[in-house]
């Protein structure tokens, strides 16, 4: 039922049928630049990594860690930030990360040795989680006209999307003709403008705060679970799948998540309500997008070495050479996901969209030393921009439909958590599976081989096709996902299916919201 304002309050208020923010549109542009924020710093860092790492003297098997420190921080206390937005209020919550994330990035531009940047990066990652979960689930209660959330959508999963692209030129530039310590002090901005622009137009509907007590032992087994997760795929990586420690990681993943989700079906007031995961239509977005994200991220990886190892592109023109995949993602979210998000239903964008982003990853499948960037490259990054946009974006806006709006923020949460835990799986699982080839290659052809280089390189590209083929059935399994678990009608045709009890009621609470400061 809507609600209606709380007279008491000398706040001031906006109730009843048809009133939506006046400010959401500023409120967009704010919460947009901290998720091109947060999404550029998981790349724009990997660039600089080579020359920071020689200038702060840390060992090759350290630097990972400046990777990692960040990854296993933010993977890891998603669900909690998530739950913390619902239980503080977004807006302040959104505030305060970005924030943090700027003191952090300080911290980090400053590093005077290892140390200090390991405990920076983690710093990013904590406040990371913090912002990620909150800016989402802002505009999930923000945006309560289908149209309209269907833009905003379109908007915020282009950033999400095509963001990671961007931070490989931005990284390139600050590299190249600045200094790496500019790939962090670039975050100081950003976060400072979207932090005050956020305190003077966001405004968020009363009554869609979740003040249950903080589920502590929920909070400690999602983390220590993901955490082991991420690490496990991190560390086998570089130390191989059947290392001690990696398959030890991955045991204690498996038995922690199994205890939390126990746990969250007993306790009155869970971290992660499991009604947020077994709804069908979620839980089909979580997991076709983190099957997706797989296959996006370890393709990232391998297209950066291609393009600077074996084409002898410097990192400024790696950069460049990704602008179509941007140009995809732009124009698929936009042009294609928002223009027909109010008019079909979801799944006919999620797996179509997966489907075309499969097509573009197959005709890299094809790479060769030689292979001209006009008339493979291109096209392929095209197709798998333009697929990746159109899916994406009603991805992101199923991810909080239907939900109650005391659970918005850990539902946005649980979209960054298969993001993050889907980036950190591919880059591993795609990376191990494209040394093996290359490893293998090398040794079969090594006898009759005059040219150690050249067969080096044909090794590599041979291992990066081998590990794309990989990819292009996980975005397959993605894309059958989205056509057999997403059974939501178009937005305004009728309440989502439900498969969790949250019927119509729950979903009329967002569309009818009481904007408070």
């Amino acid at each position: 039922m809507p609600k209606t304002a709380d007279i008491s309050s000398s706040e001031p208020r906006l109730s009843g049928p048809g009133l939506s923010d006046p400010s959401r549109w500023k409120a967009l542009v704010f919460i947009a630049l901290a998720q091109l924020m947060v999404v550029l710093d998981a790349t724009i860092v990997n660039i600089a990594l080579p020359t920071a790492q020689q200038d702060l003297g840390i060992s090759d098997a350290n630097r990972q860690w400046v990777i990692t420190a960040y990854a296993l921080a933010f993977g890891g206390l998603l669900l909690f930030g998530g739950r913390i937005a619902d239980l503080w209020g977004r807006r302040r919550t959104f505030i305060v990360g970005l924030l943090g994330f700027a003191a952090a990035s300080a911290l980090g531009g400053a590093a005077t040795g290892e140390a200090m940047m390991l405990g920076a990066r983690a710093l990013q990652g904590v406040f990371g989680a913090l912002l990620a979960p909150a800016a989402l689930s802002l505009l999930a209660v923000m945006f309560t006209d289908a149209k309209e959330r269907a833009k905003a959508f379109g908007i915020y999963g282009a950033i999400a999307g095509g963001g990671g692209a961007v931070g490989l030129i931005l990284g390139g530039f600050l590299t190249e003709y600045l200094n790496w310590r500019w790939t962090f002090y670039v975050n100081i901005p950003f976060a400072i403008v979207a932090a005050v622009g956020a305190y003077l137009v966001i405004r968020e509907p009363a009554g869609a705060r979740n003040r249950s007590p903080l589920d502590i032992p929920g909070v400690v087994l999602s983390t220590l679970g993901l955490v082991a997760l991420v690490y496990g795929f991190t560390r086998a990586e570089s130390a191989g799948w059947s290392d001690g420690l990696t398959v030890g990681m991955f045991v204690a993943s498996v038995v922690l998540l199994a205890a939390f989700v126990a746990t969250e079906a007993k306790v009155k007031s869970p971290l992660l309500p499991l009604r947020v995961l077994t709804e069908r239509n979620r839980g089909g977005v979580y997991l076709s997008l983190g099957l997706a994200i797989i296959a996006m991220f370890g393709l990232f990886l391998f297209l950066t070495f291609y393009l600077q190892v074996v084409k002898g592109y410097s990192p400024v023109m790696t950069g460049f050479a990704f602008l179509p995949m941007i140009a995809g993602m732009i124009t698929g979210s936009t042009q294609i996901g928002a223009r027909l998000m109010t008019r079909v239903a979801p799944r006919l964008l999620m797996g179509p969209g997966f489907v075309v982003a499969a097509t573009g990853m197959l005709l890299l499948t094809q790479l060769e030393i030689d292979s001209s960037y006009a008339g493979l490259i291109l096209p392929a990054q095209l197709l798998l921009g333009l697929g990746m946009g159109t899916a994406f974006m009603p991805a992101m806006s199923l991810s909080t439909h239907g939900v109650n709006p005391a659970d918005a923020g850990v539902a946005s949460a649980m979209v960054n958590t298969s993001q993050q835990v889907g980036g950190a799986i591919g880059t591993a699982l795609l990376n191990t599976i494209a040394a093996s080839a290359t490893t293998s290659y090398i040794a079969s052809h090594a006898a009759g081989a005059s040219n150690p280089k050249l067969l080096e390189l044909q090794g590599m590209v041979h291992g990066f096709s081998s590990a794309i083929w990989w990819a292009v059935g996980i975005l397959a399994a993605a894309a059958a996902i989205a056509f057999t678990l997403i059974n939501s009608g178009r937005p305004g045709a009728g309440p989502v299916a439900a498969g969790s009890g949250e019927g119509a009621g729950a979903d009329d609470e967002i569309k009818v919201p009481v904007i408070a400061h």
